[in-house]
C-alpha cells in the first residue's frame, strides 16, 4: 500500500495491544500523527477504538487499514472484531531492540505508532490468521495433548528421582522394573494414615505419583483420539505422506492456519518452518548462504522428524543421502536440503480454502 495513494484526511490506525488495555495511534495519510486513545481490551473498547477512528476521518478520507501486534495473543480479538467490520487488519512486529527502539525510546503510544508507520510504508507484513475454523479447533487440541504429555513425563522424572532414596528394601525391589510395570507397582504402594516416618512417607508420594501418571495417561488417550480424528478430517493426504504422523501433520496445519492463502508459495512456507537459506553474501562475497535460524521452531523440529524416518525407512531419501554423502556433504547438511524438499512438498498437500470450514466474513475494505 504505497503512501502516494493516500491523502491527508486518510486514516492508518496502529495498536499496541496488552492484557487488560491497548493503545492505538491514528496517522493520517502523509504521515502526520493524529491522535492516539487507550481502551479496555473488550469488546465495549473495541467499538469505542472504532468510533473514535471513524470520527477522525476527514470529508472524503477513508479508514485505511489497521496494524496491530500480538494478533495471535493479545491482539486476537481486535483483529477478529475488525475483520468481522470488514476492515483489513495487518500484523506487524515490534521494534527491533538494537535499532529503533534505542533511538526512539519504548512506550506504549511510542510502539502503537511504529505499528502504524510500518503499514504506511507499504512494507510487506504477515497476514494474521483467522482461527476460527477447523485448524484452530485443532491447535487448541494440541495445547491439550502437549501439555499433558510433558505434565506424564514430569511425574515419571519426579517419581524415579524420589525412590532413588527410598530404604533399600524398596528400592531394591522397584527399581530393576520397566517404566510402566514400576508406575503399576507402585499405584498400588498403601497408603498409611500417619506418614511421621520417611518408609511411610516415601510409599505415599510415589503412589500418589504413579497414579498422577495413569491420570495422565488417560487424558492423553482421549486427546490423541480426537487429534487424530480431526487431522484426518482437515488433511487425509498429508496424514498418508511418508514420515509425516499425526503429530507432525497437526504442528504443520497449525503454523498454516485456517486462511492458508496468507502463505504466498512452498518458498513462504519453508521460511515460515525456518527452513530455507538465509542470503549472506556481500561485494566480492556472492552465492553465500547461512542458516535459517528463525521461523516457527516447533514446525521446524516437526520436519526434522519427518526427514529423520525418511532417512531410515524411504528408499528415494535413502539414496539422496548416498549420493549427498558421496558429493561431500555432512549428514548435518543433508538434513538441512532434505527439510527444505519436505517443506516443498508438504505444502502442496496443505487442504484448500474451500476444504477448511471457515466463518462466514465480509470481504475487507481496502485501497489498495
Amino acid at each position: 500500500m504505497p503512501s502516494m495513494q493516500l491523502r491527508r484526511d486518510d486514516v492508518i490506525v496502529g495498536v499496541d495491544t496488552h492484557k487488560d488495555q491497548h493503545v492505538a495511534v491514528l496517522l493520517d495519510g502523509l504521515g502526520g500523527r493524529v491522535d492516539d486513545l487507550f481502551i479496555p481490551a473488550t469488546l465495549t473498547g473495541f467499538a469505542q477504538l472504532l468510533a473514535f477512528c471513524e470520527r477522525r476521518i476527514g470529508t472524503d478520507g477513508r479508514l485505511v487499514a489497521f496494524g496491530v501486534e500480538g494478533t495471535g495473543s493479545y491482539g486476537i480479538g481486535l483483529a477478529r472484531f475488525l475483520r468481522r467490520h470488514g476492515y483489513t487488519v495487518h500484523e506487524v512486529h515490534r521494534p527491533p531492540r538494537k535499532g529503533e527502539r534505542r533511538m526512539s525510546g519504548k512506550s506504549d503510544t511510542i510502539d502503537a505508532e511504529h505499528a502504524a508507520r510500518q503499514v504506511l510504508s507499504g512494507a510487506r507484513m504477515a497476514q494474521p490468521k483467522t482461527a476460527d475454523g477447523q485448524i484452530e479447533a485443532l491447535r487448541l487440541i494440541k495445547i491439550a495433548r502437549d501439555t499433558a504429555v510433558k505434565a506424564r513425563t514430569t511425574a515419571m522424572i519426579t517419581l524415579k528421582a524420589t525412590l532413588v532414596t527410598a530404604g533399600d528394601e524398596l528400592r531394591a525391589e522397584l527399581e530393576p522394573l520397566t517404566d510402566f510395570k514400576l508406575v503399576a507397582a507402585c499405584a498400588e504402594l498403601e497408603s498409611a494414615n500417619s506418614l511421621g516416618n520417611p518408609d511411610a512417607a516415601m510409599r505415599h508420594v510415589l503412589g500418589s505419583l504413579a497414579r498422577r501418571w495413569f491420570d495422565l495417561h488417560e487424558e492423553i488417550k482421549i486427546h490423541s483420539r480426537h487429534l487424530k480424528k480431526q487431522t484426518k478430517a482437515v488433511a487425509p493426504q498429508l496424514v498418508q505422506a511418508v514420515g509425516v504422523g499425526l503429530d507432525i501433520a497437526a504442528e504443520l496445519l497449525v503454523t498454516a492456519g485456517d486462511n492458508r492463502d496468507r502463505i504466498r508459495s512452498e518458498a513462504a512456507f519453508a521460511k515460515m518452518c525456518g527452513a530455507c537459506p538465509i542470503p549472506a553474501g556481500s561485494g566480492k562475497t556472492n552465492g553465500r548462504h547461512r542458516l535459517n535460524r528463525g521461523g516457527n521452531r516447533q514446525a521446524n523440529a516437526a520436519l526434522y522428524r519427518a526427514v529423520i524416518v525418511r532417512m531410515r525407512w524411504h528408499e528415494p531419501t535413502i539414496a539422496y543421502v548416498t549420493r549427498r554423502t558421496a558429493e561431500g556433504l555432512s549428514k548435518r547438511e543433508i538434513i538441512r536440503c532434505l527439510k527444505r524438499y519436505l517443506a516443498r512438498e508438504i505444502y502442496h498437500l496443505l487442504p484448500p480454502l474451500d476444504a477448511i470450514a471457515l466463518t462466514a466474513a465480509t470481504p475487507p475494505k481496502s485501497v489498495a
